[in-house]
Parts: structure tokens; sequence; C-alpha cells
């Protein structure tokens, strides 16, 4: 993830950007504090003392703050929050497209609608608090926490996706919300790289079917396929659906487990989304519905973030808690980047969650040495997915 980071330019952006936030005579930078958190995170910690893992391992990740330094950044960066937080993601957008320049994660050409396409899901999750951290609320599951939002970048058959929003929420929040939805929105379109945001499909489930939110994406020229419940909305009356909207409904048997509802009927369950692709694109209805289904895939980059830091939320304070979730954002990105550059399209590694990764490729055994003037990593020979490992580093190498 070194790597990594240095192929996209991370540190350097990051270190820019929180330039204000560095003391005069401090030695760390805010930057690269915040960027051995993100690292540590990737390996599977999950509050800002798990940095101590990174620090333990000064030939690879180099000078690595104290436990008080990184808590004076964070909470530094928290008292800025309306300045520290977009300038965090100014650097993470900025890393994204040296990322994507290197190697586009998408099949197809840029600018084609099939293939090239891109995808952005917007789902929000739960995430349960243990004890009384500043808003913390009952959510609308019963259970106690926050609700935050995210949107993801699918990937599609051949990789995983990208973290480009990760929005922190009271646990009193709607899912329905269509001021959040618009936010995480324009927050999402300005994560990716310029050339990329005329050609967008967003994808939410029936938290997203708003004439406010539908409008929104018609006018900015963007499609959408969006989940439908029912034909009556929860935003306010006075306004018409957008031109060009199709409703697209199938029945199915539920799914094992799901619970029943009054209007199933001897078994059955008609099931809606709404797309304002246009017929002459020639897509079947079978493949729009496909697409859609295949929104799905946000509960696994859901999954994963869990596994990345999201679980748990180490602040009582919630601006201390929003910088949280932008190093959890960090380091999903840092893992996802590397599958990208280290693997081929067809490789797969490039399609496994963080766990996996983590077990076969980042937590391996291996002795730093030196010899002939130059530092060697040695492998234990009969690891399995060595070749990964050799083919990877070779791939994140500068050309």
């Amino acid at each position: 993830m070194v790597a990594t980071a240095r192929l996209a330019g991370l540190g350097r952006e990051l270190s820019s950007a929180l330039a204000p936030w560095r003391p005069a005579r401090a030695v760390h930078d805010p930057g690269k504090v915040l960027l051995d958190v993100a690292t540590a995170v990737a390996l599977g910690g999950d509050c800002l003392a798990d940095v101590a893992a990174v620090r333990a391992q000064p030939a690879v990740f180099g000078p690595v703050a104290s436990d008080p330094t990184v808590s004076r950044v964070v909470a530094a960066l928290a008292a800025d929050i309306d300045v520290s937080l977009p300038a965090i993601r100014a650097a993470r957008a900025t890393a994204r497209a040296a990322v994507w320049a290197r190697s586009r994660p998408l099949a197809g050409t840029p600018g084609r609608r099939r293939g090239g396409q891109v995808i952005i899901d917007i789902d929000a999750t739960l995430v349960t608090a243990h004890s009384d951290k500043e808003l913390a609320t009952p959510t609308h599951k019963r259970g106690f926490g926050f609700s935050p939002m995210c949107a993801f970048v699918d990937h599609g058959e051949h990789g995983t996706g990208e973290t480009l929003v990760a929005a922190l929420r009271p646990g009193k929040a709607s899912p329905w919300a269509v001021d959040d939805h618009l936010e995480v929105l324009e927050q999402a379109l300005a994560q990716l790289p310029e050339p990329e945001r005329a050609q967008v499909l967003v994808r939410t489930d029936t938290g997203g079917c708003s004439k406010a939110f539908l409008r929104h994406i018609t006018e900015a020229g963007l499609e959408y396929s969006i989940g439908v419940r029912r034909p009556t909305t929860r935003t306010g009356t006075g306004q018409d659906w957008p031109p060009g909207m199709r409703v697209i409904a199938r029945r199915e048997r539920p799914h094992p487990g799901a619970q029943l509802r009054l209007t199933d009927h001897n078994g059955w369950r008609i099931t809606c989304f709404a797309t304002n692709t246009p017929p002459a694109a020639r897509w079947r209805l079978a493949d729009l519905e496909v697409r859609h289904r295949q929104r799905a895939r946000a509960e696994d980059r859901i999954r994963g973030l869990k596994d990345t830091g999201l679980r748990n939320l180490p602040f009582h304070g919630y601006d201390q808690n929003r910088i949280w979730l932008e190093i959890v954002a960090l380091a999903a990105d840092l893992l996802a980047w590397t599958q990208i550059l280290a693997f081929d399209e067809h490789e797969p590694a490039r399609r496994w969650e963080p766990k996996k990764l983590r077990f076969r490729i980042l937590a391996v055994a291996g002795r730093i040495i030196r010899t002939g003037r130059r530092r060697r990593l040695r492998l234990p020979r009969e690891w399995p997915w060595n070749h990964l490992i050799d083919n990877g580093w070779a791939a994140l190498q500068p050309t």
C-alpha cells in the first residue's frame, strides 16, 4: 500500500491539503499522520491506537507519530471541520484521478454508455454505538447509533468498488432523506475524474425514490435506476415526476427469509424500479433489470467498509467521528487502488474483499534484509500466493 499511495500521489496531496493545520515547529506532517492511520485501518485496525502496528515497522512506513500527536491532529482537523473535510476529500479526488489515469477500473471506453458508464451506488447503513456518543440516537430499526450514507463506484464483474463518500449522520436520520441523497450525490460526482462525470448512472434502493432527487438527476443530464416501492412519494406536493421516466415491474418469489406482505398474491411479489435510460439506447428490459439488481453489490461494499473501520466509531465527539469516516474512506481506497494497480482485471484477487486480501497478501510473515547495499523482502517459499505478491509488486513500480 505504500507503493500504491506513492503512485497515486496520495501522501503528497494530503500534505499539501493539510498544510494549514501543521504548527510552525511541528515534526510530523498532518497529511502523513492521516495516511499512517488510514494504512493501519486498511491493515485491519479499528481505532487510533492501532497505528502502533505501522509505527513498529519504520523500515516499511518510515517515522510514525506517537499516539498523543495523532490524537492532536484529529482534534485540530475536527475543530475546523468545515474546511478540513473538503480539503481531505479534494486530496483523495486528485489521487483517484491519478489512479484512473494509470489504470481505469471500468471496462469499456470512457464516455460510452455501454461498458464505459460510471455507476454510482448510494445506500445508507447503520452503525451501532455502545455508549452515549454525541448525536448517537435511536435508529429506524430500533437500534442506537448512527446512520451514515455512502456512495460507491461499481467496478463491475471484474472488480470490487471504490468508496466515494462516507457521510456520517445521526441515528435518527431517515434513509429516505432527499437532501442527504442530493448532498451525497454532489460529493460523489466531485470525487470522480472530471472527464468521467458526464456518463454516470445513479443507483439506489427505494430510499432514493423521490420526485426531487430524480428530477435533479435528470436535469444534470445523468441516468438513474432507482427502486420504487409505491406510486406516492415522501416529497412535497406540486412537483411532477421528471420527463423520460419509465417504471419497470417484475413478478418474483420473495427470497428465503424475506418478510411477507399483505400485497403478496399467492406467494408472488411485484418489484418495481424507475429508470430514464431511453428505449433508443436498445437495452432489453431483462438487461435493465439485471443492471438494477447489481445494486446489491453496494451491500458488499458496506460489508467491506465495516471490516475496514466503519464498525467502530472510536470518538465521543461527532466531528471527530466525521474525520474518522474520512480515514475509513481513505483506507478503503488504498485497498481498492492496490487491487486496481497490482492485478489484471481477470485476476480473482482483484475482486477479493478486504478480509481475504489482508489474510493472503498483506499479512504475510517475512523478513527485510540488507545485502549488496539494497533492502530485500524475503517471503516464505511455500506461501500459495507468492506469485500475486511478486506480480503485484512489479506492477506497482513507477514506469
